[in-house]
């Protein structure tokens, strides 16, 4: 067996028990208002707040008045990214126009080009560890981190053997500047709110 067909047996056998898991979890009953994914084989459920959801509108408004009301861009819908059974369910993830569903009527990882995350104080650490780590492995372009307990987001950028190169910190109140990325945008953050 070679090397590539091991990887392509060990990505079916992980796709085959997230969709077991999403299985289960659909009939499990998850409280309204909550958001649940997987994350290196661990569930996480998480309560959605009014701020988390405000940070998250500004994100969208800005993808929709930069490439129009018909950008593939979407928020809690279930991509798949490497590693071990990571079923991700991103704030806001922008996908190229290219990008078509696959198979099983699910976006492909490879099509996602860029993702924000807003911290949620029980899931800080996936955000700026594993989910980080599985952005950059599957080539995302661009991971904004939008923090509202620190009033400030970060910017990676520049992915590279499994890691971001660059990052950037970002207070509230400043503009984030992904001119030259594949967004190209500059995203006003005055009015981002704190928890």
């Amino acid at each position: 067996m070679t090397l590539l067909e091991d990887r392509i047996m060990m990505a079916d056998a992980n796709t085959q028990r997230l969709d077991e898991w999403f299985e289960r979890l659909e009939h499990m009953p998850v409280p309204e208002g909550f958001r649940v994914e997987i994350v290196g084989g661990s569930v996480f459920m998480t309560p959605q707040r009014d701020t988390h959801w405000e940070i998250i509108r500004h994100f969208l408004w800005a993808l929709e008045d930069r490439f129009g009301r018909k950008v593939k861009v979407f928020s809690d819908v279930r991509v798949d990214f490497p590693g071990h059974q990571n079923g991700f369910c991103p704030d806001i993830a922008l996908l190229k126009d290219s990008a078509k569903p696959d198979d099983k009527g699910r976006w492909r990882y490879q099509d996602v080009e860029f993702v924000a995350e807003v911290i949620s104080d029980g899931t800080a650490h996936n955000d700026y560890g594993p989910k980080k780590l599985a952005y950059a492995e599957a080539g995302v372009p661009v991971y904004v981190v939008a923090d509202p307990y620190q009033g400030r987001c970060y910017v990676y950028t520049d992915p590279k053997e499994g890691d971001y190169e660059q990052r950037t910190p970002v207070d509230f109140g400043t503009d984030i500047d992904l001119t030259g990325t594949v967004v190209d945008l500059t995203l006003r953050t005055d009015d981002f709110p704190r928890d």
